[in-house]
């Protein structure tokens, strides 16, 4: 049998995770900055975890989770996506007691597993980025995801994207909204697909979020949730609606936006991506919502809450596409080349002591030859090049060159304890 990685799965190699770890970086900073602290969960829980908060009938549970019994006959699931692990950790820990500062904020950045076709952006072992925010019935909690979700988009150099945003309403709502899609696909029934013939009698919304053909046809005259909606749900969304206009954040209010998951309630939204050179109509990158119910689901008090995710796999393609010079490799700051007796030990000083001060420093361990150490110094992107021989550390000197210009200076040994100030003499 031959070696190979399952499918649906990629290997992340240091040509490209640098990449990766540059996204990520970025939004962890971004998440910081408006007091957003990481948490990270067990990439497997419960299976009744998933199935109680995605839903029986959502495509995650009937046909996409990895789930399986362990040896002690436990019905685990790999975590099909990030919000029900943050629950579940919310509630197990009482992060909803009186002394924890509410809104409790958090982020994550974590492996998620779908078992579903491959394709380009989306794997069976994928990467989801996202938020989660507990405690706060405010429209301005939900402003704030939203605002987040746009703003690092754009700090991630996201281009053509737009914000799809509508409302599901409270329960009530979702209760007649349910009879009406009753309603109208029971005549239909016959000439749904065998999925949505299904979903009739559990989930009627889960059909507005049908792929298939035979359902998409009944689709734009079906109910729209907006027809439903009650005064205080339609208050609710205007708020939300007026602040995002306030903030200059352009929006379309979609009627077919139903996302894919049972527990999202109130404002739902996605940001989608048109660019024709990687998918042939507006592709979602970003997308979340509110789900007030979701914590009492999981035995926990009533909280309201909100968050969003985005699928790693596809944003860094759209990155790759519309902003390369995010992955631009930068090189290093530094490679030392020496030669000589005794000059091994001086060179991996001078290494130890620049990484110290912060710069990005390399040396040829193998000790080849002169020649061959610079070819390195100019495949691995040096910017500067030190030299040390075996007179040099006789005389208690260094040479450094600029490979940009070619400019050198002669410096200490003890010059390279302070490489800041170096820097500037090289600047000058």
């Amino acid at each position: 049998m031959r070696v190979q990685k399952p499918k649906g799965t990629v290997d992340i190699l240091p040509d490209v995770s640098g990449s990766w770890e540059k996204v990520e970086q970025i939004a962890r900073d971004f998440f910081k900055r408006a007091n957003y602290r990481e948490i990270r969960t067990p990439s497997f829980e419960n299976y009744e975890i998933f199935s109680r908060s995605s839903g029986q009938s959502s495509d995650v549970v009937e046909k996409e989770m990895y789930d399986f019994k362990d040896k002690g006959g436990r019905h685990i699931a790999l975590r099909p996506e990030g919000t029900a692990g943050v629950v579940r950790a919310y509630v197990e820990n009482k992060m909803y007691a009186p002394e924890v500062v509410k809104p409790f904020n958090v982020y994550y950045i974590e492996s998620t597993f779908r078992y579903e076709r491959p394709q380009a952006g989306r794997q069976r072992e994928f990467h989801q980025i996202g938020v989660e925010s507990f405690g706060s019935s405010s429209p301005l909690a939900d402003v704030e995801t939203i605002m987040m979700g746009h703003d690092l988009l754009a700090e991630l150099g996201v281009k053509n994207y737009s914000l799809h945003i509508n409302s599901l309403g409270n329960a009530q709502v979702r209760k007649n909204y349910h009879d009406a899609l009753v309603k109208y696909f029971t005549p239909l029934k016959d000439q749904l697909s065998e999925d949505s013939q299904r979903r009739l009698s559990m989930n009627p919304l889960r059909i507005l979020d049908s792929k298939s053909d035979k359902d998409k046809r009944f689709l734009p005259n079906a109910p729209k949730i907006i027809d439903y909606l009650d005064e205080d749900s339609k208050k609710n969304f205007k708020t939300i609606t007026d602040m995002l206009d306030q903030l200059g954040i352009d929006y379309v209010l979609d009627d077919d936006l139903v996302r894919g998951l049972d527990y999202y309630t109130g404002i739902i939204f996605e940001f989608m991506v048109d660019d024709k050179s990687l998918w042939e109509s507006p592709t979602t990158i970003l997308g979340g919502g509110r789900y007030d119910h979701l914590v009492q689901e999981f035995d926990g008090p009533a909280t309201p809450a909100v968050g969003f995710g985005i699928g790693e796999e596809r944003l860094m393609l759209v990155l790759q596409k519309q902003n390369p010079d995010l992955f631009r490799d930068q090189g290093i700051d530094f490679f030392i080349t020496n030669i000589g007796a005794g000059t091994e030990m001086k060179t991996v000083e001078i290494a130890r002591s620049l990484r110290a001060q912060g710069f990005k420093t390399q040396y040829d361990v193998d000790q080849k030859k002169l020649k061959a150490q610079f070819r390195k110094a100019d495949r691995v992107g040096a910017k500067y090049v030190i030299t040390l021989g075996a007179k040099e550390l006789e005389n208690g000197t260094l040479n450094i060159k600029r490979l940009a210009d070619g400019k050198t200076i002669d410096l200490s040994l003890d010059d390279v304890n302070d490489m800041q100030t170096v820097m500037k003499r090289l600047k000058d």
